[in-house]
């Protein structure tokens, strides 16, 4: 590690001015102030900016940050190291003005911290970051800190392309910041410990044809046409469940976008089908990869995209001990999720956050404010 790659104190930087965002307050109402300020994707840094001004108010942390990126970390010389992670941005606003999901955070019981929170990124993840920062302003209250040491990430750019993600680049340029002997990422599973992910891969199946006037469509070749049986063998697909070390895994296989054409009197010359498979983490990309080249046999596919799974890793004491503390039985993770970039970095990682993932880039997004409130109360018991 270089020294400029080396954290400094929080207490000994600069002085700023007062935090935007009140960590001590309840983790509820946190989360709707962590809503109230927009972080779609490509816009994070007024919530970063918020996000470091107020950890920079622990003394005891040492921060590093990178773009729109952060690493805040503990240096009590603990025997065990756990990282807990959750990304900053959010997918895009609803277009409806007025529905649920949009920016402000709204109460539908009308008394703030009761029932249900609604906005953008209350599920997907502001509920977990939530959860970040107020066990990072309460981890000294007992005065001898935690059983274990813990780093604190939060970055920039998950909801898109992952040559754009934030923790990636953390791992380029920080990468021995971040090391542990466990991960939990506060993504939404409902307060249920979720093992590993899916891995996903994209492809573009492209058909030829030869454009011509479509009065005199004889003098063409439809290609568009031609991708018919690309959709056909893909809706005629069943996906497999695998079983990896005990957890079940099911993978999709879908055609999610095509586009062919240049206007209404033209015969289509070209036809692209983007196909996304999520498969199960007893594979690798390149064996994905194979898999949907056999079944497209004698068509043009490319891979555009892909991010390898991860498998459970449960069987690691950390991560066993945090199963025993949460108390409900793990399940796997269909979705993925950074817990693979951990799993490279041979750190056992799982999923654990407040919401119901099905509810993740919808437009009436939800959490229970208790919800978010027993996920703070797990970890800071698990944490000593």
């Amino acid at each position: 590690m270089t020294d400029s790659d080396a954290p400094a104190p929080a207490h000994a930087l600069p002085s700023h001015a007062r935090p935007r965002l009140d960590l001590r307050q309840d983790v509820a109402l946190l989360t709707a102030d962590l809503i109230d300020i927009n972080s779609v994707s490509g816009n994070e840094r007024e919530l970063a900016d918020a996000v470091e001004q107020a950890l920079r108010t622990i003394p005891e942390l040492e921060l590093v940050r990178d773009g729109d990126s952060i690493i805040a970390r503990t240096s009590l010389g603990r025997r065990e190291r756990v990282i807990l992670a959750g990304h900053l941005d959010t997918v895009p606003l609803p277009a409806t003005d007025g529905s649920l999901g949009t920016v402000p955070a709204f109460w539908p019981s009308g008394a703030p911290g009761e029932g249900i929170l609604c906005g953008r990124g209350a599920t997907d993840m502001k509920g977990g970051v939530a959860v970040q920062l107020a066990l990072a302003a309460t981890l000294f209250d007992g005065g001898t800190g935690p059983d274990r040491d813990v780093t604190f990430v939060f970055y920039d750019h998950e909801e898109v392309e992952a040559a754009k993600s934030g923790l990636g680049r953390l791992v380029r340029n920080h990468g021995a910041l971040l090391g542990g002997d466990f991960a939990i990422l506060l993504e939404p599973t409902d307060g249920t410990v979720e093992g590993g992910c899916n891995g996903t891969i994209r492809f573009e199946a492209t058909t030829s044809g030869e454009a011509a006037h479509s009065a005199r469509a004889w003098m063409g070749s439809n290609a568009i046409h031609a991708a018919a049986p690309i959709l056909a063998r893909l809706a005629a697909y069943q996906p497999l469940t695998v079983d990896v070390d005990g957890l079940q895994y099911r993978e999709s296989l879908n055609a999610v976008k095509i586009n062919g054409g240049t206007a209404g009197n033209v015969i289509p010359d070209r036809c692209v089908v983007e196909i996304n498979y999520r498969f199960a983490p007893d594979k690798t990309p390149d064996q994905a990869e194979a898999h949907v080249r056999e079944l497209l046999a004698g068509f043009d596919v490319v891979r555009t995209d892909s991010a390898a799974g991860a498998r459970p890793g449960l069987t690691h004491p950390a991560a066993a001990s945090f199963v025993a503390a949460v108390g409900a039985e793990p399940k796997p993770k269909y979705g993925w999720t950074d817990v693979a970039r951990f799993s490279e970095l041979g750190i056992p990682a799982v999923n654990f956050g407040p919401g119901d993932a099905l509810l993740a880039h919808k437009d009436n997004e939800h959490v229970e404010a208790d919800a978010i409130r027993e996920c703070l109360r797990a970890l800071r018991t698990w944490l000593g």
